[in-house]
């Protein structure tokens, strides 16, 4: 199947309302019968018999002669038989596609992606952003109430820091900033996974130009939820254990008795098992939107994201990549104003927001957390959404999913590429 849709040329096929010989723009590149030849026009036996007359032939320029329409001259009200609207600009501009949402149904590029999930956030702003902050809100309280009472690892950097720490002090310094660190990724990822599972079926609906409230969204992810939780676990998990098998070697030499050299290879082992799990985890990136929007088990769904990325892998890394240096830029705009406040409102002024750990204090913790939850209702929408357009987009490509679009979205189809409603309506 070809990656763009199959525009049918001009010419290629009779017109709707067009009568079968009559000639066209193209229709001199179809061989045609010959006729029986007559002994006496053996010179003219290669033309019609029947030809308009000669001053409708005179080239364009002539004085006192009205020139013919030319491919290049149908468009706009005085279009070519048989060719409805959108062929205004030469007969070799295809339609343009039908747009019912937030994204024309053909072959996305990467700012249509982008602006697709930044449209679908401001058409359907309530739904979205309710999602988002209240995910957002839930997510920080539990962390600032974590890092206030449970979580300090203040008090574990400082001994990473110092250089007169021993061993079994950085040892246990490192265990304890790892908790801390995987309790808050561990709630990380819970936000992720509930977003990632509302948002999917609001973006699903946006493309169709329809709207969904979250109750409706929640009704149409609840049966895939646990498996979604799964997924959203097992990914990670996948990443992590592929860089700690790299650095494995590494490590037991540095046990055995060389430091030095295991160090250097634990260091190598895992940058090159680094990207191995990144090459791996591009692969699988687009397992959520198959996972929510075709039902599928959490083992099909690896598969079905790994057949999608075959051939595009760069492609699909790309534009993650770019919207996740986006998403960065924007969050960081917003969340730098607030540490700065928090640190100067706590007293602890530039070291409070450069620590940001859990001594900062209560109004730190507050403050900082207020700047977070901005920030992640904002990127929250644009990382699903990009996820779910580019699974849409290489469905589109690879298996003509613009057609089953637009069919339900109650687009009447005229013609291959082409729907029944106005271009762009």
């Amino acid at each position: 199947m070809n990656d763009t849709p199959g525009w049918a040329s001009p010419g290629s096929a009779p017109s709707d309302g067009q009568p079968d010989g009559q000639p066209s723009g193209e229709d001199h590149a179809v061989p045609r019968p010959a006729e029986p030849a007559d002994p006496q026009d053996t010179a003219q036996d290669k033309w019609s018999k029947q030809q308009p007359p000669a001053g409708q032939w005179s080239a364009p320029g002539v004085p006192g002669q009205q020139p013919t329409p030319g491919p290049q001259q149908w468009g706009g009200p005085t279009a070519p038989p048989g060719r409805g609207p959108g062929w205004g600009g030469g007969w070799n501009a295809p339609p343009a596609a039908a747009k019912p949402g937030v994204i024309p149904l053909r072959p996305l590029g990467v700012g249509e992606i982008l602006d697709g999930a930044v449209s679908t956030m401001r058409a359907h702003w309530r739904t979205v952003l309710g999602i988002s902050l209240t995910v957002a809100v839930i997510t920080e309280i539990v962390a600032i109430l974590l890092q206030g009472f449970v979580l300090n690892s203040g008090a574990s950097t400082e001994v990473l820091e110092d250089p007169n720490a021993t061993a079994s002090e950085l040892l246990s310094a490192t265990g304890t900033v790892m908790r801390d660190s995987g309790v808050l990724l561990l709630l990380s990822l819970l936000a992720t996974f509930v977003v990632t599972a509302l948002l999917t079926m609001v973006t699903s609906r946006a493309v169709l130009g329809k709207s969904v409230t979250i109750g409706e969204a929640w009704h149409d992810a609840r049966p895939q939820v646990p498996r979604l939780l799964g997924l959203t676990f097992l990914l990670p998990l996948i990443g992590a254990g592929i860089v700690a098998v790299g650095t494995l070697p590494g490590i037991l030499v540095a046990v055995a008795g060389s430091s030095e050299g295991g160090a250097t290879l634990a260091v190598l082992g895992g940058l090159a098992a680094l990207v191995v799990a990144i090459w791996l985890l591009v692969r699988f990136s687009l397992s959520s939107p198959a996972l929510m929007l075709e039902k599928q088990t959490v083992r099909k769904s690896l598969s079905r994201s790994a057949k999608l990325v075959n051939g595009s892998w760069w492609r699909v890394f790309g534009i993650q990549l770019l919207a996740a240096i986006l998403v960065n830029i924007v969050v960081s705009i917003i969340v730098i104003p607030f540490s700065f406040l928090a640190g100067a409102l706590s007293g602890e002024g530039i070291g409070g927001f450069l620590e940001a750990g859990g001594d900062a204090g209560w109004t730190f913790l507050i403050i900082t957390g207020i700047g977070s939850v901005v920030g992640s209702m904002l990127a929250f929408p644009i990382t699903a959404g990009v996820s779910v357009l580019l699974y849409i987009d290489l469905r589109i490509r690879r298996e003509a999913l613009d057609l089953e679009l637009a069919r339900a979205a109650g687009l009447q189809q005229s013609g291959p590429g082409t729907s029944g409603q106005q271009p762009g309506s």
